[in-house]
């Protein structure tokens, strides 16, 4: 048994030659390219390749949200998202637009806000020619299609296809204002 040189990459990817230190590593990143997905959600079917993301993913079923906010109690079910909620707290904004100078506390929000200087619609519905900025855009869009009306109204059995057309409908039709979110 030989020692490994310290720090060199020696197991290399057949399929794009990007290298790794350990063997596993580089069995995980093969999955990539051969789509197994060995590790399956027993709740949905969902399957992941790697453990890890199976444990994070079948928290959306468990409803365990093990990060929590020191500052206001909020709670999380991943760190990145406790990270990004912090800086509601401390005020920071490290993600700043080129193009305006907005900025803001999370990385996605300006990628997002970049699609109103770009014009990009990568969200594209396949059941007509409409493409959108947002995901969850084209998700109401979808749904214009399908008839699909997941929110309905307690007081008047009215459906709606967002939880602020209910909560607009709510306010206006039953004076009631709701807290929404």
């Amino acid at each position: 048994h030989r020692d490994k040189p310290a720090g060199k990459k020696l197991h290399k990817c057949s399929h794009c030659n990007k290298r790794f230190k350990e063997r596993s590593k580089l069995v995980v990143h093969l999955r990539v390219h051969t789509g197994d997905r060995p590790y399956s959600c027993d709740h949905c079917g969902s399957s992941f390749a790697q453990q890890g993301h199976l444990v994070v993913h079948q928290r959306t079923h468990t409803g365990v949200r093990p990060y929590r906010c020191d500052h206001c109690g909020s709670s999380f079910a991943h760190r990145c998202n406790l990270v990004d909620h912090l800086r509601i707290h401390t005020g920071e904004r490290p993600y700043r637009c080129d193009y305006c100078g907005n900025a803001f506390a999370v990385r996605k929000s300006l990628v997002t806000h970049m699609r109103t200087h770009t014009g990009e619609k990568p969200f594209r519905c396949q059941l007509c020619p409409m493409a959108f900025s947002h995901s969850s855009t084209l998700v109401y869009h979808v749904r214009s299609h399908k008839g699909e009306k997941p929110f309905p109204c307690g007081l008047c059995q009215k459906t709606f296809t967002t939880k602020q057309s209910l909560k607009c409908h709510e306010e206006k039709k039953h004076k009631r204002n709701c807290t929404v979110r």
